[in-house]
């Protein structure tokens, strides 16, 4: 059974590989190992090693720190984000325009509340 830690570490390298437009192939060759090693990385079934880690960090041009982000007080049981929602999250943030990013969030609330 994985540790609780070892999978949110895992959750966040998979949403920084989303969010930076990488596939786990493309991952897994610039870490030098396969993609099905990086699935495990995501899952947390294999745990990531401080080396490994900080390969990812510069990869991605991402602190240390992001990958701990919201560990404390975590349940085992909280979902990832989906990988629509990582990357409708990326596509807005690249959004220059403020009150348009606002208009996006506003509107998506909506029809969250409506359905």
């Amino acid at each position: 059974m994985p540790h609780p830690t070892d999978i949110h570490v895992g959750q966040k390298v998979r949403e920084a590989r989303i969010a930076h437009g990488m596939s786990q192939t493309q991952l897994g060759n610039a870490l030098g190992v396969s993609f099905q090693q990086v699935q495990k990385y995501e899952k947390g079934s294999n745990r990531i090693g401080s080396s490994r880690l900080w390969d990812v960090c510069r990869i991605f041009n991402t602190p240390v720190s992001y990958f701990f982000e919201g560990l404390a007080g975590k349940q085992p049981a909280d979902d990832p984000l989906s990988s629509r929602a990582i990357k409708l999250a990326r596509e807005i943030d690249q959004l220059s325009n403020d009150d348009v990013k606002t208009h996006f969030l506003k509107l998506i609330r909506s029809y969250s509340k409506a359905s």
